[in-house]
């Protein structure tokens, strides 16, 4: 095939993610998204590139990798090449070769869900099922009854309060000032690269304008699945069907922006989330896990 994995500069990067946009179709397992190359960016364009691997000869790009952290990559492969082995033994090939250090710690994990031959490389070569995760969708058929609640589209000038609501979700009070500053100079640089625009950020006011909830959306294209990434909700305010609610207002984003349906993905032990996404209207696809190894020596 003449096929290489190569490694791209980044004024390449916007190109490469509106190839990855052109992947996305309803009925096909939910893998890369453009909005996780998107949250990625939050990193900076140079980072993102370096952080990318992509599969591609002369005549086409058949598969991209994601290095997201020292011991995962998250790929997806174009949707023509799923069942190709020969492409998926060389995707293998490169992926375990040393000389390209694409795993540098002892264990190692390889999202690839729907990637059916790519798996049947992993597997013969004595890789085993990881973690478990439930992707979820809702169609977008129809308009999305919103709550009664104040959603409101997210500027640079709310992007303070934005991160906040975000460190306060996932970190509770451990966070200082300069963490939020780093963070939201993260949003800018986010914000300001060429995903950001199919993507766009939501938060949930209540009636004293206290913010309830964050979300970002990121859409693929007219008539392609959009991605839910992320979803949180202040922790003071857990527990009140807020986490429901910015879910529909990001699906009402989404389909504003011409997606077809809305996908979301989470780790199936976290059965709260899951409960959220189906009481605002999601249905669960099949769950899938990640491929993992604990020793790179025995791969």
């Amino acid at each position: 095939m003449g096929l290489k994995m190569l490694i791209p500069a980044a004024p390449q990067v916007a190109g490469l993610v509106d190839e990855l946009a052109r992947w996305q179709h309803d009925g096909l397992p939910l893998q890369l998204h453009p909005g996780d190359v998107g949250w990625y960016a939050m990193r900076g364009l140079n980072s993102t590139a370096r952080s990318l691997r992509v599969w591609a000869d002369r005549e086409a790009i058949y598969a991209l990798g994601l290095l997201d952290g020292p011991d995962l990559i998250r790929m997806a492969v174009h949707p023509d090449f799923l069942d190709i082995q020969p492409l998926a033994e060389q995707i293998y090939a490169d992926l375990a070769s040393p000389a390209n250090r694409i795993f540098p710690s002892a264990s190692a994990s390889i999202e690839a869900r729907g990637a059916t031959a790519l798996g049947k490389a992993l597997q013969g070569n004595g890789w085993k099922p990881g973690e478990a995760w439930t992707p979820l969708r809702r169609s977008l058929d129809e308009p999305v009854r919103l709550p009664e609640l104040s959603f409101r589209r997210v500027d640079p000038a709310q992007a303070g309060q934005w991160m906040e609501t975000h460190l306060n979700a996932f970190r509770g009070q451990d966070f200082s000032a300069a963490d939020l500053e780093r963070a939201v100079q993260r949003w800018h640089t986010m914000a300001n690269t060429p995903i950001y625009e199919q993507g766009q950020c939501l938060t949930a006011y209540d009636s004293e304008m206290n913010p309830l909830a964050i979300a970002a959306v990121w859409s693929a294209g007219s008539g392609r699945p959009g991605l839910l990434e992320p979803i949180a909700v202040h922790r003071a305010s857990r527990g009140k069907g807020y986490g429901t609610a910015i879910s529909l207002a990001a699906a009402a984003e989404l389909r504003s922006m011409g997606a077809s349906s809305a996908l979301v993905c989470t780790p199936s032990e976290n059965t709260t989330a899951i409960s959220t996404y189906l009481a605002a209207g999601f249905t669960a696809d099949s769950e899938a896990h990640d491929w993992h190894r604990e020793n790179t020596e025995e791969s």
